[in-house]
């Protein structure tokens, strides 16, 4: 009995720790370059690069709500997928993340991720 009560307890902590609603700073810096097949700048990268005329801002302040995942991570995913088709169909090649945040959507907790960010065109 006390090993069944021992599996129920920590499959339900791992469903849960799963369940996040929001990611840290860092794991999206980390996380989202290598989601998106567009070029991701930093806002110091972005800002020399326009300085040495290697880059040119096609859209600012361009804000995607991405579609609600099970998970933090497919929510970043849906994300990466609506930055890319954002920056093709503003005719660039990278992009600046601005901002981002995890929007609850309804009473029982839901999540949804607001991402802001600029397109740009690279050489």
């Amino acid at each position: 009995m006390i090993k069944w009560t021992f599996a129920v307890m920590t499959g339900v902590s791992i469903f849960l720790a799963s369940c996040a609603t929001s990611m840290t700073p860092s794991q999206i810096n980390r996380q989202l370059p290598n989601l998106t097949t567009s070029t991701y700048l930093t806002q110091t990268q972005a800002q020399e690069k326009i300085k040495s005329g290697k880059c040119k801002y096609l859209v600012k302040n361009r804000e995607y709500v991405a579609p609600i995942g099970l998970t933090t991570k497919q929510d970043l995913k849906y994300g990466a997928k609506g930055i890319d088709e954002w920056v093709i169909l503003d005719g660039g090649n990278a992009y600046v993340l601005k901002n981002f945040k995890w929007v609850t959507v309804d009473n029982n907790g839901s999540t949804q991720l607001h991402i802001d960010f600029d397109t740009m065109l690279c050489d």
